[in-house]
């Protein structure tokens, strides 16, 4: 009974973040919250005792995908352009 409950909020949230990447406008905030749905998914993972796909999803979901989208902002300079557009809406 704790475990269907627990599962059902933890698909909620799952739910909550996938819907929240798409209107999410800035780049930066959208990858933190893919980041966490990919945590929410191992944690599901491991509630469906399937502890490999959860190490799978916690290794390749939250450590290797951010880390590669992070590095891509920073390539094509999306991050600054952020940074400097937040200045810009601060000095108004």
């Amino acid at each position: 009974m704790a475990i269907d409950i627990f599962s059902i909020i933890l698909l909620v949230f799952l739910i909550v973040c996938a819907i929240s990447v798409f209107f999410i406008k800035r780049l930066l905030n959208a990858v933190i919250v893919f980041m966490s749905y990919s945590a929410i998914m191992a944690v599901l993972w491991l509630v469906l005792e399937s502890p490999d796909l959860a190490i799978t999803e916690a290794a390749v979901g939250c450590g290797v995908t951010t880390l590669l989208f992070i590095l891509v902002l920073k390539k094509i300079n999306a991050l600054k352009d952020e940074e400097e557009e937040k200045q810009d809406e601060s000095t108004i």
